[in-house]
């Protein structure tokens, strides 16, 4: 989810900023000690970042300068670990903010706590969960997907809800209302990220068995 340049008070935007800082950080510590230690990480963090910016550049127009579209962070989760999309997820919303004008710089501490670090965080979660659980491996990262894309979308709807709350309703009316507007678009799109995430995935796993056999 994005919310647009100028859309949130600026203290909303500069409190999300602070609270994001520290993820984003040890997000980018993260990449760097992994790429140090494993040279092939690099292909990976790669693949999770492309394949994110090319989910989140097919947006729809959403409720109040906001926009609708796949996260995409869920494979990114799987290949490197929630905490690399934390470090990689404002750069793809920076390049995105700067190049496409889709989100933008005074939102992007907002942008990213939604969709570089609750979302990711829950993707993994939830697709460790069912491993451990049994669900098959295909299905755990299909529903993890999912939720991540649903726990980006609710974390959106929250942020927008504390910064315009209803007259009436207060903060909790107004989430509903946001809330129950993106689920319009929000529900579908993350049901194409889990399709998606599993193929993604998938032709990264085959392709990485024959170079493992190679190499055995």
């Amino acid at each position: 989810m994005h919310i647009a340049e100028g859309f949130l008070p600026v203290s909303h935007a500069v409190g999300w900023t602070v609270a994001a800082v520290p993820f984003v950080g040890y997000g980018l510590r993260r990449i760097s000690r992994l790429v140090s230690a494993q040279p092939g990480a690099a292909l990976r963090i790669g693949a999770g970042g492309a394949f994110s910016l090319l989910l989140t550049s097919l947006k729809l127009p959403s409720v109040g300068g906001s926009s609708s579209h796949p996260t995409g962070c869920a494979l990114g989760a799987y290949l490197c670990g929630p905490a690399v999309m934390a470090g990689l997820g404002p750069m793809v919303l920076m390049f995105q903010a700067l190049f496409l004008a889709h989100g933008g710089l005074t939102t992007l501490g907002a942008n990213a706590m939604a969709m570089s670090v609750v979302g990711p965080w829950c993707s993994w979660g939830t697709w460790q969960g069912l491993r451990r659980l049994g669900v098959p491996s295909a299905a755990a990262a299909g529903l993890g997907a999912v939720i991540g894309v649903l726990a980006t979308y609710a974390t959106t709807a929250g942020q927008l809800a504390l910064a315009f709350p209803d007259p009436q309703a207060g903060i909790g009316g107004a989430f509903v209302k946001f809330g129950t507007v993106f689920a319009w678009t929000q529900l579908p799109l993350s049901l194409v990220e889990g399709v998606t995430t599993v193929i993604a995935l998938k032709t990264l796993e085959a392709q990485d068995a024959p170079e493992a056999e190679a190499h055995g």
